[in-house]
């Protein structure tokens, strides 16, 4: 599905103020409608390496499975839809490649990342995510976190054995509960909704979410929402301003129209009739 005109996206990357090199890796296919962003961790620059797979890895096996339908989806796959599927299994993949990678490089050895992906088609985002890198949405002035983070600081919450801003103030941010690659098999979180016109979606590293509260990236977003390349300049250079401790990777996409197959299929054959 060809999504230009439908679909607006903005991807900025910056290393921040303490890191030597810059280890979040992002892909925007903007003529199949892949949005993906992955924060790498490990040893030296093995954080890169594992980023740099699972976005480019994930992206080609998105397109492999979609264009073969799935044959026979398994207990487990029986109530997601085929684009779901296709996500989830390219996620599952990855895992392996990269799990398999750090086995057998001794410089990579305990490298992993967290993956944010979005699959925009027929007016639905298919959202994966596995660690703590986010998906947000604004649709009418409403500011929502998509995932659910997979840290420490989210099973303590969950849990009930501290509130949000106790857990905050006691507990490391960066220790994440789920990663990809870093154990021979993953958990893949996957979801299906429909967009609308308007809507914004962000996919952000930890980078900016440590250093920019909800309530400051809601209000810069609102700021700058005519002009998506300077709100996203602007929260780069607030974290930054903040301390920048983190590499920091942003990519907003917008909702222009709509894209559902119907529509598409009805203008083709209004250009089949009239041509």
């Amino acid at each position: 599905m060809y999504l230009a005109g439908k679909i607006e996206i903005i991807n900025v990357s910056d290393v921040g103020k303490r890191r030597p090199h810059n280890e979040d890796s992002t892909l925007c296919d903007l003529t199949n409608g892949v949005v993906i962003l992955a924060d790498g961790m490990g040893g030296y620059k093995a954080g890169e390496v594992a980023s740099a797979i699972a976005v480019t890895t994930t992206h080609k096996k998105i397109l492999e499975g979609l264009a073969k339908p799935i044959q026979q989806p398994t207990a487990s796959d029986a109530q997601l839809s085929p684009e779901a599927i296709a996500v989830k299994n390219a996620v599952i993949h990855v895992n392996s490649e990269i799990y398999k990678a750090a086995q057998t490089d001794p410089q990579c050895q305990g490298m992993g990342t967290t993956l944010v992906v979005v699959l925009f088609h027929n007016n639905i985002a298919t959202i994966a995510h596995v660690g703590d890198s986010r998906l947000y949405r604004i649709r009418q002035n409403v500011f929502s976190q998509v995932t659910k983070d997979h840290s420490l600081i989210q099973e303590l919450i969950d849990r009930g054995i501290y509130t949000r801003e106790e857990v905050l103030k006691n507990t490391p941010k960066n220790l994440v509960t789920r990663a990809v690659g870093i154990e021979p098999e993953v958990i893949v979180d996957v979801a299906d909704e429909t967009v609308y016109p308007g809507d914004i979606y962000m996919l952000c590293s930890d980078g900016l979410n440590d250093m920019v509260d909800d309530e400051e990236i809601h209000l810069t977003l609102s700021k700058y929402s005519a002009n998506l390349g300077q709100a996203a300049n602007e929260l780069v250079r607030l974290a930054n301003q903040k301390g920048g401790k983190d590499n920091i990777s942003v990519v907003l996409i917008r909702i222009l129209g709509d894209f559902s197959v119907t529509s598409e299929n009805l203008i083709q054959k209004l250009k089949n009739s009239i041509f």
